[in-house]
């Protein structure tokens, strides 16, 4: 199954959370803190949006930081997807 999203949605996958510390002590799983920065999987159309026209500037492939409550977590064959909209993400990381 494949998510297209509409409008000014963005569809992100969370990056793998650090398994070591950097002093290299090996966390448990349920030690491991999850990175608020995600994949950008799929990203709407854009178009106008409550009268505003809106431009995505995010692309597929780039890594992005949202908030620690932003989106709606939905799970496609097994994988966990977050779809937020583009005025939630907060930055490009490069």
């Amino acid at each position: 199954m494949k998510l297209r999203p509409l409008a000014d949605r963005v569809v992100l996958k969370q990056k793998e959370a650090e398994e070591k510390t950097k002093s290299g002590i090996y966390l448990a799983s349920t030690a491991q803190e999850k990175p608020e920065m995600y994949e950008v999987v799929e990203v709407g159309p854009g178009g106008m949006i409550d009268g505003n026209e809106v431009v995505m500037t995010v692309k597929p492939g780039e890594t992005v930081l949202v908030g620690k409550y932003s989106g709606t977590k939905v799970k496609v064959d097994e994988v966990e997807l977050t779809i937020v909209k583009q005025g939630d993400i907060l930055a490009v990381v490069e």
